[in-house]
């Protein structure tokens, strides 16, 4: 008895080692409503026959739809779910780890089972072609600063046969993350991490599973896509415009001045804020950044007007508010107006006086000069004739 029992075993496990090599020849799905799903038959002998159920689970049906290059299984289907076959049932109690290349690497009994009936034949449903994975933002908002951390989930329905996952910037043919997992993990973060302005963009991810041959690997459709925004804020210079005659980096009392703000990354909604620093506190106040620069007009300066003036960007994004760094800053000092006579106009006008009172001078000078020449003979008065009005004076030689 003992003998008996021995050689059956014996004979039993070499039928499963055999059978694990060479099984049979092709394997097809029949009567399912599409091509990737039906009753699984296979080809031996040159007769096709069905698959018993015993034992048949999503490895098994995964290791199919892959061999048939169906995807993944949706579903291993029991109790002759497509109708009961015909023939032989060529394989009872299939056991695969999900790892085989195809149907025919997995371990099988060929063997006659009397429990099992056409009525126990196994079935498949295949996804055709792999799913589209679903892709969430784990961290809070969608719009972050250079630097910061973006956290996103991958996932997949089907959590069986799976390799790795990867994330994927729009445009980018290679992904920024790869993330490997355990073939029956359905989900992963994926982390992109220090992230720049260049960042900013759309992603999406995708995930690969092993195929009909160890070194396949099947990759699938893109998840739908998720847009993040990053900001960045920079440091806005600032100027300031005034009277020409204002000394330089003051204003004159009671003269207009305005102070010009400007960003060269501008974003909608931002605004510039400008403050003021002065021996008795702070004045802050704001206006829209309708476009790149704005200015703050003064047009009556006092001394409350005076001390350090900063310029800084405000954006709110994302619910999120946004701040640069505060200008250099910018000093402004008041002046008194000038007196009307000023030292130097007072110079200009003694200098005017003087130099009219020299002419002056000049001018009577001449004229006493004039009147002081010799004055005509008689004879010279009574032989002067005019001629064209000039007196000629005519000269009388004597005998």
């Amino acid at each position: 008895m003992m003998l008996t029992f021995l050689h059956i075993l014996l004979t039993g496990l070499l039928g499963v080692l055999r059978d694990r090599v060479c099984a049979f020849d092709v394997i097809r799905l029949v009567d399912g409503d599409h091509k990737c799903s039906g009753r699984v038959e296979v080809l031996r002998h040159n007769q096709w026959g069905t698959v018993c159920d015993h034992g048949w689970d999503l490895r098994e049906a995964d290791v199919v739809c892959l061999e048939l290059g169906c995807g993944l299984a949706e579903s291993a289907l029991r109790g002759a779910a497509f109708g009961a076959g015909s023939g032989e049932i060529w394989l009872r109690h299939v056991q695969c780890s999900g790892q085989e290349s195809s149907l025919a690497r997995c371990a099988m009994v060929l063997h006659a089972n009397p429990y099992c009936t056409h009525e126990n034949d196994a079935g498949v449903k295949c996804s055709g072609t792999l799913l589209m994975p679903s892709l969430n933002l784990l961290s809070p908002h969608s719009v972050f600063c250079p630097g910061e951390s973006v956290r996103f989930n991958c996932n997949v329905l089907l959590g069986h046969h799976l390799s790795d996952f990867h994330l994927y910037k729009e445009g980018s043919s290679a992904p920024l993350v790869t993330q490997r997992v355990d073939q029956s993990q359905a989900s992963v973060e994926l982390t992109l991490s220090d992230i720049e302005t260049v960042h900013q963009g759309s992603y999406s991810c995708r995930y690969r599973v092993k195929g009909s041959s160890p070194s396949q690997l099947l990759s699938s459709p893109p998840s739908n896509s998720i847009n993040i925004t990053v900001v960045e804020v920079l440091t806005p210079q600032h100027w300031f415009n005034t009277s020409a005659e204002a000394p330089a980096g003051s204003v004159i009392k009671g003269h207009s001045f305005n102070i010009t703000c400007s960003t060269p990354k501008q974003y909608p909604g931002g605004s510039f804020q400008l403050r003021l620093i002065r021996s008795n506190g702070t004045v802050r106040q704001s206006l829209p950044a309708l476009t790149a620069s704005v200015t703050f007009t003064f047009t009556n300066a006092q001394s409350s007007n005076e001390g350090y003036y900063y310029c800084l960007y405000r954006v709110q994004l994302g619910g999120r508010t946004f701040v640069s760094r505060e200008s250099q800053p910018l000093p402004i000092a008041i002046r008194d107006p000038d007196p009307v006579l000023s030292p130097m106009v007072i110079s200009w006008l003694v200098s005017g006086l003087t130099f009219v009172v020299a002419v002056t001078i000049i001018i009577v000078v001449a004229k006493v000069l004039c009147n002081k020449e010799k004055k005509p003979s008689e004879l010279e008065r009574e032989t002067r004739t005019c001629v064209d009005n000039t007196y000629v004076a005519l000269t009388f030689n004597k005998l």
